[in-house]
C-alpha cells in the first residue's frame, strides 16, 4: 500500500510539473528562431484531463471528495451506517462512470484522433474510467474501517450491472426513485460528483442515449484553451501561501491602515482579499490563513465571534479580482469578453470587501480593539519585504493584457514567478521536501472540485437535450414581464443555487440557463456576469451547501451552529451590497465599457 501511494503521488507530482513547464518552454521556443513547439498547446490541454483524474483518485484516497456535511447534525450513533449506505449509492453510481468512460474509450480506439507527438485521443481518454473506477474502489475502502461493512458498501456495484442486464428495468419506472436515491444519499454526505454524474447516466440511459455521451463531455473539457489554468494558478497559490506570502502582507497592511480605529479588521480583510484570487479557492485561504489571521484579531480585543465571522467571509471576498478562477471559468462559458469581466468586477469587488472591513471595524471599535501605531520604518521596511508579492498581479495580467503571454502561459509564469521568490529570494521552501508536498496537495484540491465540472458538463448536455433553457425562458418570460422583477427573481434564483451548489458545478449548469434568459431582458453580458459572480460570492457562506462554513469549522474546530452565527450580519450586508450591484448596472459597466477590443 505504502508502495502504491509513493507511485501515485510521483505521477500526479510529474504530470502537474509536465502541466507547468510545457507553457514555459512554448515562451521560450517563440522567442527562438523555432518560433514554438508544435502540438504543446493540445499536450497541455489533455494533460489538464489527466491531472483532474488523478487529483480525483487521491481526494478519494485522503476521503477529501467535496460533499454535503449534513451529517454534523444527526445523532453520532448513525454516523456508521450512513457512510456505509452512502458510499455503497456513490461507488455504484461512480462504476457506472466508469463504465461509461470505457465505453467511450473504444468509440475512439476506433476512430483513431492524433492529439500531437504520436499520441491519440485515446491514451488521454483512457485516464476517465481508470479513474472512476479507482474512486469507486476508494469509497468503497473508506466506507469503513471493518471489512463486513466494506462488503456491505461495496454491494452498490450492483446498480451499474443492473442497468446494463436487467431488461426488466426498461419497463419499470425508475428514474423517480433513482433520482430520490441520489438527492437522499447527497443530503446525507454522499460526493457531490456521484450525484451529478449518476443523476446525468440516468436520465440519458431513460432517454435511451449512449452513456458514452456522459464522459465524452468530461473529454470536450480537453479542448478548452482556459481550463489549464485552474490548476496551474492554484499550484502558484499554494506555492506562496506555503512560503509565507499572507504574512508579509499582513505585515505590510497592518503596518498602513492598522493606526486606524478598525484598522486590524480591514488588514485582514485586504489580506485575505488580496491572497485568494492567486491561490484559485476561498478554501485554500481558510486553512493556509486561518489559523494566522484569528488568533491576531482575538488578541487585539476584537469579539471572538466576529473575527471567526470575518476570517470565513473574507475567504471568498476577492472572488471578482484577477486572476480569479471562476471570472476565468464563467468568461469561457458565457463566451465573453474576460478584460472586460475583470473590469467589470473592480468597483463591485472593491464595495464587497469595503462593506465587510467596515462592518467588523465597526464591531472592533465598540468592543475596544487596540490599533498599531503608525511607524513609518516599519511601513518602509514592510513594503519592501512584500515588493515582490504585490508585483505578482502585475506581472500576470501585464503578460495577459500586454499580449506577451495566453492566460495559460501566464498562470504557468505565476507559477514559476511563486516557486522562484519563495525558493530563492526568502528561502522558505526546499526543491525536494516541500515542493512534492505542495503538488500532491493542489493536485488533491484540483481533483476534488475539477471532478465536479467533469461531470457537470454531462449533465449541462441532457439540460440542451430536453431543450430545458428553451423551456425555462418560456415559462419566465409568460410569467415575469418586468426587467427589474426579473433581476430580484434572478438574486433569489442563485441565491438558492448557492447554497445547495458549489461554484464551479454552477457555472457549468446554471450560465447555460440564464445567459439566454438574461439577453432576452435585455441585461447586459457582462453585468449578468458580475450578478451571478457576486451572488455565487455569497454562496461560500450560505447554508446548507456554503463550502467556507465547513472549511472554517473544520479548521477552527467549531460547531457549525455557531459558525452560521458568526457569518449571519455579514451575509446580511453582502446580501445588500449584492442588490445594489444588481440593480446599478453603471457600476459594473462603467469600468468594464472602458476596454473596446480592438478589430
Amino acid at each position: 500500500m505504502d508502495r502504491a501511494r509513493s507511485t501515485e503521488n510521483a505521477v500526479s507530482v510529474a504530470v502537474l510539473a509536465a502541466l507547468a513547464l510545457l507553457p514555459l518552454v512554448e515562451i521560450v521556443a517563440r522567442l527562438l528562431p523555432i518560433g514554438g513547439i508544435p502540438g504543446s498547446i493540445s499536450v497541455v490541454q489533455h494533460l489538464t484531463l489527466v491531472v483532474t483524474f488523478l487529483g480525483a483518485m487521491l481526494a478519494a484516497r485522503d476521503d477529501r471528495l467535496l460533499a454535503l456535511s449534513t451529517t454534523h447534525f444527526l445523532p453520532e450513533r448513525f454516523e456508521g451506517a450512513l457512510k456505509i449506505f452512502t458510499s455503497a449509492v456513490g461507488a455504484g453510481l461512480t462504476l457506472w462512470l466508469a463504465q461509461a468512460g470505457w465505453e467511450l474509450v473504444q468509440v475512439e480506439r476506433e476512430f483513431v484522433q492524433e492529439v500531437a507527438w504520436g499520441l491519440t485521443s485515446w491514451m488521454f481518454v483512457a485516464i476517465i474510467p481508470i479513474g472512476f473506477a479507482g474512486m469507486a474502489l476508494r469509497l468503497v475502502w473508506k466506507a469503513s474501517e471493518h471489512w463486513p461493512g466494506r462488503l456491505l458498501a461495496a454491494c452498490g456495484f450492483a446498480i451499474p450491472a443492473a442497468f446494463t442486464w436487467w431488461g426488466a428495468l426498461e419497463q419499470w419506472d425508475v428514474v423517480t426513485p433513482g433520482v430520490a436515491l441520489i438527492v437522499l444519499s447527497t443530503a446525507l454526505g454522499m460526493p457531490i460528483f456521484a450525484a451529478i454524474g449518476g443523476a446525468s447516466l440516468l436520465l440519458f440511459w431513460y432517454d435511451m442515449t449512449p452513456l458514452a455521451s456522459v464522459p465524452a463531455e468530461t473529454y470536450r473539457l480537453a479542448a478548452s484553451p482556459m481550463l489549464p489554468a485552474i490548476p496551474l494558478f492554484t499550484l502558484g497559490g499554494y506555492v506562496l501561501a506555503e512560503g509565507g506570502a499572507g504574512k508579509r502582507l499582513t505585515r505590510l497592511f497592518r503596518a498602513m491602515v492598522g493606526w486606524m480605529p478598525g484598522g486590524l479588521a480591514i488588514v485582514v480583510t485586504l489580506t485575505l482579499a488580496f491572497f485568494t484570487p492567486l491561490t484559485g479557492a476561498s478554501g485554500v485561504t481558510i486553512l493556509s490563513m486561518g489559523g494566522l489571521l484569528l488568533p491576531i484579531l482575538t488578541e487585539a480585543k476584537y469579539p471572538e465571534r466576529t473575527s471567526l465571522g470575518l476570517v470565513t467571509v473574507s475567504g471568498s471576498i476577492g472572488l471578482l479580482f484577477p486572476p480569479s478562477l471562476p471570472v476565468i471559468l464563467y468568461a469561457f462559458y458565457a463566451e465573453q469578453p474576460l478584460e472586460k469581466l475583470f473590469l467589470g468586477g473592480l468597483l463591485p469587488g472593491f464595495l464587497l470587501v469595503a462593506v465587510v472591513a467596515a462592518w467588523a471595524a465597526r464591531r472592533g471599535v465598540s468592543h475596544g480593539a487596540r490599533t498599531t501605531p503608525f511607524q513609518a520604518a516599519e511601513a518602509r521596511a514592510a513594503l519592501w519585504e512584500a515588493k515582490y508579492d504585490l508585483l505578482l498581479p502585475v506581472v500576470v495580467l501585464g503578460g495577459i493584457f500586454g499580449g506577451f503571454t495566453t492566460l495559460v502561459e501566464a498562470a504557468a509564469v505565476t507559477t514559476l514567478y511563486a516557486f522562484l521568490i519563495e525558493r530563492f529570494v526568502f528561502k522558505t521552501l526546499t526543491t525536494r521536501g516541500d515542493l512534492p508536498r505542495i503538488a500532491i496537495e493542489t493536485a488533491t484540491l484540483i481533483g476534488g472540485f475539477m471532478i465536479i465540472l467533469c461531470v457537470a458538463m454531462g449533465f449541462t448536455n441532457w439540460l440542451i437535450y430536453a431543450e430545458i433553457p428553451t423551456r425555462t425562458l418560456e415559462w419566465v418570460q409568460a410569467h415575469i414581464e418586468s426587467k427589474w422583477l426579473f433581476l430580484l427573481a434572478l438574486n433569489i434564483f442563485l441565491i438558492v443555487v448557492g447554497a445547495l451548489m458549489d461554484i464551479y458545478s454552477a457555472i457549468i449548469v446554471v450560465v447555460p440557463l440564464i445567459t439566454p434568459i438574461g439577453a432576452a431582458y435585455g441585461v447586459d453580458p457582462v453585468h449578468l456576469g458580475i450578478i451571478f459572480l457576486a451572488n455565487m460570492e455569497l454562496g461560500y457562506m450560505m447554508p446548507p451547501m456554503g463550502e467556507n462554513l465547513f472549511l472554517s469549522a473544520y479548521r477552527f474546530d467549531k460547531p457549525l451552529t455557531e459558525i452560521y452565527r458568526s457569518t449571519l450580519p455579514f451575509m446580511l450586508i453582502l446580501l445588500a451590497a449584492v442588490l445594489l450591484i444588481t440593480y446599478w448596472p453603471a457600476f459594473t459597466l462603467t469600468l468594464a465599457n472602458f476596454h473596446q477590443p480592438g478589430p
